[in-house]
């Protein structure tokens, strides 16, 4: 009798402390508001984190009230909206990752199957080469199965892009980078620098606008951000080189013009070139670069100011633009910048359904910016609107975009060098070499060389090689110039200061 009463008291207290574990669980994934943001006079909206502790979630689609990400190293996990609840549903074997390759982005069927597919884009290597797979797999709910390689192009260190979406004809976009090599965006027989179109079982379409090719537009560099309207329109956010990062209105047959010009055309020599050559330019470009990464059209009333506008997270810049679209989605009338250094690096951007707006943080790769990454990242974080704000809470607002004089060499130095050689000038192992204590900037006409010039990344400095090349600083005047050596010099360098003319004379006899 005692011995039953004993059993029934600890099967109570193990019943207590199961629940307890459940409750503790439950709580370790609670959503957690970080910020508000104030619209205007009448209109807040509430930024939560619902999901922390990642590894560079690279890519985000929704099902099913949840969303469902890869992380860069190769696994795919499911947040459930309900219960806050991350779970894996696939590791895979053998992606490659180093630095920008890897598990990359996912995109999920929206035309009401059961187990809808799940498209997948990652690089693996293949003897010495690297290659970028497009897999479709089945989505139980719990898993993914049945994996079928529907299409593989070249891959590479860099420039892989590899945004995919999925239309409601079930017919799949793919934008591909072109792999740091110039002969391939403009050659309108390979696969890389394009936008492919294919169908979900990795055949052609037959309404192709080339019979028998994968090609629906092409001429560009490194595409990171893909979405659709709901009209149909294709719109792609894409890397520049040291200049013109782009926003581009996607039709087929375009060529967008990379490399013989980027951005708006209005060089002599891209004028030039336009002149036999049809290219179409971007309908939005930065310059400085911001690093354009993922890209939403949203569409919904839950957030009237953004509806009708395009959602763009940032890099460099770390940033969320949301750009305001003209009445027939042909042009950017409007841009609004938030988040500036807040959250890091933004990678991704998902509008759902309901309204709610979703970023991924990008502060675990290979590029973190200063400050980063927190304890917390990576992170998904939830965007809605609130009706009102806590007493004690602050609001952020849109950010102020300070102007500076074109002659400020630290303005100069931060817009065009900080985030790869970063604001200490340390840059980053095996990556980007380090000003600081370099020989190379202080040898003035080395320096100046190298700006005007570039490298290719293949010639070792101090003994060490690094794998990323440099662009060309040429477009900037000489006073620019010259304005960021000194700096340099001064902050990293041997305090020499120079003058312009030295690179007038640098450049007429280079």
């Amino acid at each position: 009798m005692i011995v039953n009463r004993i059993r029934k008291h600890l099967a109570f207290l193990l019943f207590i402390g199961l629940v307890s574990c459940q409750t503790q669980t439950r709580d370790t994934f609670r959503i957690e508001t970080v910020d508000y943001v104030k619209l205007n006079e009448e209109a807040y909206l509430e930024v939560a984190t619902v999901a922390d502790g990642l590894h560079v979630p690279w890519g985000m689609d929704y099902v099913d009230n949840k969303i469902v990400f890869t992380e860069i190293t190769g696994t795919v996990k499911q947040l459930d909206l309900a219960t806050g609840v991350v779970s894996i549903l696939l590791k895979l074997e053998g992606v490659f990752h180093k630095r920008t390759p890897g598990l990359l982005d996912i995109a999920i069927q929206k035309t009401g199957e059961t187990d809808p597919y799940v498209v997948l884009n990652y690089t693996t290597e293949e003897g010495e080469k690297i290659v970028s797979n497009l897999v479709r797999y089945t989505y139980t709910g719990d898993t993914l199965k049945d994996p079928k390689k529907l299409l593989a192009v070249r891959g590479y260190l860099g420039h892989n892009g590899a945004r995919v979406i999925i239309d409601d004809r079930d017919i799949i976009y793919w934008a591909t980078g072109d792999v740091a090599d110039n002969t391939q965006a403009q050659d309108s027989t390979t696969l890389n620098g394009k936008i492919l179109r294919l169908d979900m079982d990795g055949g052609i379409p037959a309404d192709n606008p080339i019979p028998g090719s994968y090609v629906y537009a092409w001429g560009f560099r490194n595409m990171q951000g893909l979405t659709m309207d709901g009209q149909g329109n294709i719109f792609t956010s894409e890397h520049g080189d040291a200049i013109e990062d782009e926003i581009n209105l996607i039709r087929p047959l375009h060529n967008y013009g990379w490399p013989l010009a980027e951005g708006i055309h209005d060089t002599p020599e891209e004028l030039a070139i336009t002149d036999s050559i049809r290219l179409t330019e971007p309908i939005r470009s930065w310059t400085p670069v911001v690093a354009p990464a993922g890209l939403a059209y949203y569409e919904h009333s839950r957030i009237p100011e953004w509806k009708n506008t395009l959602l763009l997270g940032t890099l460099k810049s770390q940033t969320l633009r949301v750009l305001s679209l003209n009445e027939d989605h042909t042009a950017i009338s409007g841009e609004k910048v938030y988040f500036s250094d807040r959250y890091g690096r933004i990678r991704d951007v998902l509008a759902a359904p309901n309204g709610d707006v979703y970023i991924s943080t990008s502060n675990r790769d290979w590029n973190p910016q200063p400050g980063f990454p927190l304890k917390t990242d990576d992170r998904i974080l939830r965007i809605r609107t609130t009706s009102d704000i806590p007493g004690g809470w602050a609001y952020i607002e849109e950010d102020v975009q300070e102007e500076t004089g074109t002659l400020d060499g630290a303005a100069l130095y931060k817009n065009y060098c900080a985030s790869c050689h970063k604001p200490d000038g340390l840059g980053i192992a095996g990556n980007f070499p380090p000003l600081k204590g370099s020989r190379r900037i202080n040898n003035t006409a080395a320096f100046i060389g190298v700006l005007l010039n570039g490298t290719d990344g293949k010639e070792p400095i101090g003994g060490v090689r690094y794998n990323q090349p440099m662009a060309s600083f040429s477009f900037l005047k000489d006073e620019e110039l010259s304005a960021i050596i000194n700096y340099v010099n001064t902050e990293f360098g041997n305090g020499r200061l120079i003058q312009t003319k030295e690179v007038t004379n640098h450049r007429t006899t280079d």
